[in-house]
């Protein structure tokens, strides 16, 4: 596992969380929603910048991302009438809240919380020297404690004021952001690799794998096979082709291929694998062809989208069937593992990777398990039919278990590779 493969895992990690958490993110602005952080990753922050109302934060452990919006959870510090507090006014409202360290501020006025609403009036009754004050609260008013300062979120800037339909569009678009990036990327990887012809007359090299047997003999990806070991290879002999190779371990073997319309004639020596069988590195493919339209290449690149989905549908039934081990399954690990191998088949493999991950998460997201966005739509749902929203304190407790449940199988999934590693 190289520097480079650990790299462009990364790269892939905060392409496709950023993507999904930027979904969430984009939409809740839309709506109106403060956003108090957009996070990539969790646990201790790395690097950290505030721009506007948001702070945007890398976190250690790249094992997902989140965006906090206001209102979601306990976020500024209870404020009682009776207690003391200094305000700052700017233009007649007030900007800033203290609640600590009120001696060493300047330029505030200080005095005894008679009333206070921070969320729908937006104003506070103060007490200073015995004259009550009522005094209008900035909507970005920000609250001070213990040197952190938080921004005030007024009821119409949070998430639960929202609409259900609001809630849903905020929850639903990070999914939906990586349908659309993986459609793209499936659409890139049919521009690149191609798409098989209807009637194919020949075999061709697909994939060449780096330091192979076949790339050190001179095999390129797409070289049209003609013959090996003077038989003739054609559409119906891929059997035969891979026999020979089979039986040839260790032993040159004379190709004849066609590459920009000219004959070759190369020599590649099979190496054996732990059978003794011969491998050369290769992946065959059947002749293929540039779409002819864009209208060809949507289409194509659908027709992909939809067979892999299917294949992920039936991988997380055997998943909810736990018709699996836990080598079956993979953490962050796993994945650099197979993004490694995805790259030294080439740019478009890569490309069909990442298409393949980025759907998966879309479509693991939207499943109703707890902490995950399918299961935060389950509950607007429930809330639809009730006519009034669940509980936010057992709702946020059915999301904590789910997510603990997933942070354990993380857990045991990385271990489980880390051990696999040192196996061999």
């Amino acid at each position: 596992m190289t520097i480079e493969v650990i790299i462009i895992a990364l790269l892939m990690f905060f392409l496709l969380v950023g993507i999904h958490e930027w979904g969430h993110f984009y939409f809740a602005k839309r709506v109106g929603i403060l956003v108090r952080e957009f996070a990539i990753g969790f646990g201790p922050k790395l690097l950290s910048v505030k721009r506007n109302e948001t702070r945007y934060t890398f976190r250690l452990l790249p094992m997902g991302g989140y965006v906090r919006m206001a209102g979601e959870d306990p976020e500024i510090v209870q404020i009682n009438p009776g207690q003391t507090i200094a305000v700052k006014i700017e233009n007649e409202k007030v900007t800033h809240i203290y609640l600590d360290q009120l001696d060493q501020r300047t330029d505030v006025i200080l005095g005894t919380v008679d009333s206070i609403d921070l969320e729908h009036k937006l104003n506070i009754k103060l007490d200073v020297d015995g004259e009550l004050q009522d005094l209008a609260v900035h909507e970005k008013a920000m609250m001070e404690t213990k040197g952190k300062e938080t921004q005030i979120a007024p009821w119409n800037r949070q998430f639960g004021s929202k609409t259900i339909a609001q809630r849903a569009l905020v929850i639903v678009a990070g999914p939906v952001m990586n349908f659309i990036l993986a459609f793209f990327l499936f659409l890139g990887f049919i521009y690149m690799s191609g798409i098989t012809v209807d009637n194919p007359t020949y075999w061709q090299v697909g994939k060449v794998t780096n330091d192979s047997p076949a790339e050190m003999g001179g095999l390129q990806s797409r070289d049209i096979i003609i013959e090996v070991n003077g038989q003739k290879i054609g559409v119906d002999d891929n059997e035969k082709l891979l026999t020979l190779i089979s039986e040839s371990a260790d032993q040159p073997m004379n190709w004849i291929v066609s590459r920009d319309q000219s004959e070759l004639q190369l020599q590649v020596t099979p190496k054996a694998d732990e059978t003794g069988s011969g491998r050369v590195g290769i992946a065959l493919q059947l002749e293929k062809r540039n779409p002819d339209s864009i209208i060809e290449g949507i289409t194509h690149a659908s027709k992909t989208m939809w067979n892999i989905t299917e294949q992920i549908f039936v991988s997380l039934k055997m998943l909810v069937t736990l018709q699996f081990s836990l080598d079956d399954l993979g953490g962050p690990i796993r994945i650099t593992e197979m993004t490694g191998e995805a790259v030294s088949y080439g740019v478009d493999t890569l490309v069909l990777f990442v298409a393949m991950i980025s759907l998966y998460l879309g479509i693991f997201n939207l499943l109703p398990f707890p902490a995950l966005d399918g299961s935060r739509l389950m509950f607007f749902g429930i809330e639809a039919v009730r006519g009034k929203p669940v509980d936010p304190n057992r709702e946020s407790m059915v999301h904590f278990i789910g997510f603990a449940v997933l942070m354990l199988l993380m857990i045991a999934v990385t271990y489980n590779d880390i051990l696999r590693l040192f196996k061999g």
